[in-house]
């Protein structure tokens, strides 16, 4: 099973501690050792780091671990393949353009006999059922809003129709975003936080790392972090239900339905 990590926040926020102990799945806590990706907003503009590699073997890792870049959302993946060789088309998180912005997208699960036409505006470079469903997904959100980018509430229902047709083909547990807001689905397994004041202490599950976040935030800020298991242990996570679709905007849950 591959592993899955967001967060959301309402100002730019790093997410060095996070990524400290998520990155430790890949190879070292747990299995994942087929490759992992992390991509940054910053505007309208996005960060994407790739590597085939595993990532607690990454160059690249390193370089993020110590680089705090600051973002309002950021998703993060580590590859256990299922679909698709051990290469670099195929790893998540995948980038499309839609409506003049950027679009990230990173699966957890194996979709079987998924394969829907797709008309030309997307197609995947790599292998993999998880690129084929974002490409599906982007195409549909642009045949049905042609004119340009909808409101979140009308983003949110048509993703939940199409999640839900998508999700008869396997276990589809996702993280989409396009830099104003992140969305997350929950097949069988995701959790989250949401850290707001006063804020505490927190300590890694896969390393022994504590940081104190009232030394680091302010009284205003707001950070939601989503993950395919916790992350910390001295702090209360919220497992998704299953089916569950789930919105995030500037750290606060703001749309829930199901599929």
């Amino acid at each position: 099973m591959c592993q899955l990590l967001g967060m959301n926040c309402n100002v730019p926020t790093d997410i060095c501690f996070s990524f400290e102990g998520f990155h430790r799945r890949g190879g070292e806590t747990d299995q994942h050792a087929d490759g992992w990706g992390i991509a940054f907003f910053e505007g309208p503009g996005a960060r994407v780091f790739l590597d085939s590699k595993p990532a607690v073997e990454s160059p690249i890792a390193e370089l993020v671990r110590n680089y705090p870049i600051r973002s309002m959302n950021v998703i993060a993946h580590i590859r256990k393949a299922t679909k698709g060789v051990v290469a670099l088309e195929n790893t998540h998180p995948f980038m499309r353009e839609l409506w003049g912005r950027y679009w990230i997208f990173a699966h957890n699960g194996t979709l079987e006999d998924f394969a829907p036409e797709l008309q030309g505006q997307y197609q995947p470079v790599g292998a993999t059922d998880s690129e084929r469903a974002f490409c599906y997904m982007l195409e549909r959100l642009r045949a049905r809003f042609p004119e340009g980018q909808p409101s979140l509430r009308e983003s949110f229902d048509l993703l939940r129709e199409v999640t839900a047709e998508i999700a008869q083909h396997g276990r589809f547990n996702y993280l989409l975003s396009n830099g104003e807001y992140l969305i997350a689905h929950c097949y069988d397994n995701l959790c989250y936080i949401l850290r707001h004041a006063p804020f505490a202490q927190a300590h890694l599950i896969d390393q022994d790392v504590t940081v104190d976040f009232n030394a680091l935030t302010t009284p205003d800020d707001k950070v939601a972090v989503i993950a395919t298991t916790p992350l910390t242990d001295n702090e209360t996570w919220t497992r998704m239900q299953p089916r569950a679709l789930v919105a995030f905007e500037r750290g606060a849950l703001v749309t829930e339905a199901f599929t």
